[in-house]
């Protein structure tokens, strides 16, 4: 929905990105972009300040059902899936990056997408949704090989990484496996080094030690463990996390950094998607070592959330927009956060700031079923979204499912 009012700064400061509010404050956000902001029009509703939860949405705390959950992968799909020929004995598919089905999906994101068809099978486990993750996996393979050595971003293969064994938990394909190892192992052997005292850089160039590449290594290496009994991943996957929670988590308040350069300084703060694989990252290490604390660190992280990375504290999670990597970042938080729910029995505490989430995000769905990721304004019918950007309502409804 369209105004033609232009929202005053302070409207504007509330409701755009963190990592847009310090430019609105000083005056600098470009022109183009204050139009475009001024272009939406906030729901009508506003949230109670100690509950977080808006006066007027008091039915949206009604749970989603799963079948809702699977209509919204459904809306998802018959706007950006494509098959798109055979492979071998199978076939091959991949995701739109937009509704103008101008191009796939960038590596990473494609990889995230596919991570959303996994969790539509751990919760719903049909034909249809395997199937779809072989296609997807087999256009993975068919768009970027086997080996993506020539990739300079290391989180980029991590994501890849952490889709094929995910795929492989549930295809027991030695080819998913095999691709998942020998992409972690190109990280670790070109990514890991002392500087610093540890940890994987987040490029080749060698520049930076990032959060969005360390965590999900961290999940990543302990799957690889799971799936193969090799004792040498959970090493890793303890190494790392090890290095990065005194350095990037801060047990005061549980927010996680998101970057460090050179120099050992702090570049960027909190993002959701890194504040959610550090959840993933913590849980997965949790059952296997009592000491560092991972359960009260997954904890402190989910709280941090909860407050500081919502709208208000135990309300609607943060707008991030400014740039196409982070557009996504509720996906991977939903899921992350909801297996962390699932399997330390805390649905009690986070499930009704969840369910809300979901609900929240469902009801702002344009007359196609897509909702991006603005949750306090109805997705535009006019705008050629971008697959990312509409892929967190979904992971949230579908996530929500491991342990509603």
């Amino acid at each position: 929905m369209q105004t033609n009012d232009a929202p005053s700064l302070p409207q504007l400061q509330a409701f755009a990105p963190t990592g847009l509010q310090q430019m609105l404050r000083r005056g600098v956000l470009p022109a183009v972009l204050l139009s475009l902001l001024a272009g939406c029009q906030e729901k009508a509703f506003t949230e109670d300040s100690t509950t977080g939860i808006a006066p007027t949405q008091v039915s949206a705390l009604a749970v989603v059902p799963k079948s809702e959950a699977l209509l919204a992968l459904t809306s998802y799909d018959n706007k950006y899936y494509n098959q798109y020929g055979t492979y071998g004995p199978t076939f091959k598919a991949n995701y739109w990056f937009d509704v103008a089905k101008t191009r796939r999906m960038d590596f990473w994101t494609q990889a995230e997408a596919i991570e959303t068809v996994i969790d539509a099978y751990n919760v719903n486990p049909t034909t249809e949704y395997k199937n779809k993750i072989q296609y997807l996996y087999n256009g993975m393979r068919d768009a970027h090989g086997t080996l993506w050595s020539s990739n300079e971003f290391n989180d980029d293969i991590i994501w890849g990484s952490l889709m094929c064994v995910r795929a492989y938990e549930i295809w027991n394909d030695g080819g998913m496996l095999t691709m998942a190892r020998q992409n972690f192992d190109l990280v670790w052997a070109r990514g890991w080094d002392t500087t610093l005292g540890g940890g994987l850089w987040w490029k080749t160039d060698k520049l930076s030690k990032n959060t969005c590449v360390n965590a999900p290594a961290v999940i990543c290496a302990m799957r690889l463990y799971k799936a193969t009994g090799d004792v040498s991943y959970r090493d890793k996957a303890k190494m790392i996390m090890d290095w990065m929670a005194p350095r990037f988590y801060v047990a005061a308040t549980g927010e996680v950094k998101g970057a460090m350069n050179k120099a050992g300084q702090i570049t960027e703060g909190a993002l959701l998607y890194t504040q959610g694989t550090f959840i993933g990252a913590a849980n997965e290490l949790r059952p296997y070592y009592n000491s560092p604390d991972y359960w009260g660190m997954g904890l402190q992280a989910m709280n941090y959330a909860r407050t500081s990375l919502s709208k208000s504290p135990g309300g609607i999670l943060q707008d991030e927009d400014a740039v196409l990597d982070i557009q996504g970042g509720k996906s991977i938080f939903a899921r992350w956060a909801c297996i962390f729910v699932k399997e330390t029995g805390t649905a009690a505490t986070y499930g009704p700031w969840l369910d809300l989430n979901a609900s929240q995000a469902w009801s702002i769905r344009n007359s196609n079923g897509l909702m991006w990721n603005l949750w306090s304004t109805r997705t535009s019918d006019t705008e050629n979204l971008n697959s990312w950007r509409t892929n967190g309502g979904v992971s949230m409804m579908l996530n929500l499912s491991r342990f509603r």
